[in-house]
């Protein structure tokens, strides 16, 4: 068994005991209700996750709830408590890969008690003074004991011009918002019903699904103004490399060294700003897909119906993101094909280099060949002018020994001892020319020996 399996079989009991706690938690649930949802993103997860959890239980702390009413597991953790009064405050934190959210439920005992947006009202209830993370989701819920609610006192709550809303899950349950923040920059909602054994069988699928929308609505929204400000900067940058590629065409093969240097040091400093712009954007950008994928998921099981005169709720979330994923990943695909013309310019500008390095190696080469060729022909020239030295020096020595000898011949022709001292002298020059050639040889040996020693 692969250390793999082994860790999902170890998980698996955990899933399986978090499940139950939830199905738990469904079972405390009830209406009339108000909810306050506040979804926070963290910027270091795996050390954030678990402060926001430690912070959750010293929240339930702080409001009394028994610990036997608290139930804590890695990713979700809940508990309730109860008022002298009857009245019901359930606090539930769950955590996901980049966010958290607390979500707070105030029950009131009294089933008929109208409830209207705005501060939950449970004794000592706050949440967390410095909560971890940024508050991109903000939800108010008012779940209504009315069968029925009518336009006008749900448009005199709510703020904004328009009003949407529609009936879910393929049953006469009603949920109707204006998807505009008040005051306190939270998003109001009624949910109503004209019988309550359905709505307490939905409840949980149908708050947990306003809650999906507008979170992964608002994590899909939350990179849109850097995404306008990056279409604008990739286009200038876009301009950029066009200028200066047009600049590097029409030089590229007429240009010097100095000059290839100059746009490489150029080149190197906006591709390392083009490549960070790219990781950058990529990193926001990269979820979109899943969130997307989520959020028109989560639109489509909601099975709406439509609730006149409310505009209906798809109509406005599928509207207000259609497009924006496609957008950012097209613009994904900008920057990539940006960085690659970035690539192809260097690897062009390269290319110059390569040729230029080539074209001075053979220049080079030329020169070495010359240089070798006038070496050749002066090493040539001494080897010619030392022959010559050397013959001169036999005929040198020839002629010096024929003049000694000359004497030596006049002197015994004196002497009576040779009849000619002419004959005798001229017989004697092809003597003193071989004798004077082994003297030349042999001194000529001896140097090169003498050299050699020394060298070693």
């Amino acid at each position: 068994m692969t250390d793999v399996n082994k860790g999902r079989e170890a998980l698996e009991p955990l899933k399986l005991l978090e499940e139950k706690n939830k199905r738990l938690l469904d079972e405390w649930l009830d209406f009339p209700a108000h909810i306050h949802h506040s979804a926070f993103r963290m910027t270091d997860p795996p050390v954030e996750r678990i402060k926001s959890r430690d912070s959750f239980l010293e929240m339930t702390k702080s409001l009394g709830i028994p610990g036997d009413r608290i139930v804590v597991a890695e990713k979700f953790a809940y508990g309730m408590g109860t008022a002298t009064n009857g009245d019901r405050l359930i606090l539930i934190w769950d955590a996901h890969t980049e966010y958290y959210s607390i979500q707070s439920w105030h029950i009131p005992e009294d089933k008929m008690l109208p409830i209207e947006h705005g501060p939950i009202i449970f004794p000592q209830y706050a949440l967390p003074n410095e909560a971890l993370g940024t508050c991109f989701n903000a939800i108010d819920i008012v779940v209504s004991p009315e069968q029925d609610l009518s336009p006008d006192l749900i448009k005199s709550s709510m703020p904004g011009h328009h009003l949407y809303g529609g009936r879910v899950f393929g049953e006469d349950i009603s949920v109707v918002t204006s998807f505009t923040p008040d005051t306190e920059a939270r998003e109001r909602y009624f949910i109503y019903t004209a019988s309550k054994e359905v709505l307490l069988r939905h409840l949980a699928r149908v708050v947990g699904g306003i809650v999906t929308i507008e979170t992964y609505y608002r994590l899909l929204m939350l990179p849109f103004p850097e995404f306008s400000q990056a279409v604008d900067q990739i286009h200038k940058l876009e301009r950029g490399l066009l200028n200066r590629s047009l600049e590097i065409t029409e030089e590229l093969w007429t240009s010097d060294a100095k000059a290839v240097q100059t746009w490489l040091a150029h080149l190197t400093h906006d591709f390392m700003e083009a490549s960070r712009f790219s990781e950058e954007m990529r990193f926001r950008l990269s979820a979109s897909v899943p969130y997307s994928e989520i959020l028109h998921a989560t639109l489509h099981a909601q099975q709406e119906a439509p609730l006149p005169p409310f505009l209906p709720l798809y109509d406005y979330v599928h509207g207000s993101v259609s497009g924006v994923r496609d957008g950012y990943q097209q613009l994904l695909k900008r920057i990539d094909a940006f960085v690659a013309d970035f690539q192809n310019i260097i690897s062009v500008i390269r290319t110059r280099v390569n040729l230029m390095m080539q074209e001075q190696s053979l220049i080079l080469e030329d020169q070495n060949l010359r240089l070798l060729a006038n070496v050749d022909k002066t090493t040539k020239s001494q080897a010619i002018l030392q022959h010559t030295v050397e013959s001169l020096s036999v005929i040198v020595i020839a002629y010096y020994l024929s003049g000694l000898a000359s004497y030596v011949f006049k002197a015994l022709e004196k002497a009576g001892w040779l009849e000619s001292a002419t004959t005798a002298s001229g017989l004697f020059v092809p003597i003193s020319i071989v004798i004077s050639l082994i003297l030349t040889l042999v001194g000529g040996k001896l140097i090169s020996k003498t050299m050699n020693a020394k060298q070693h």
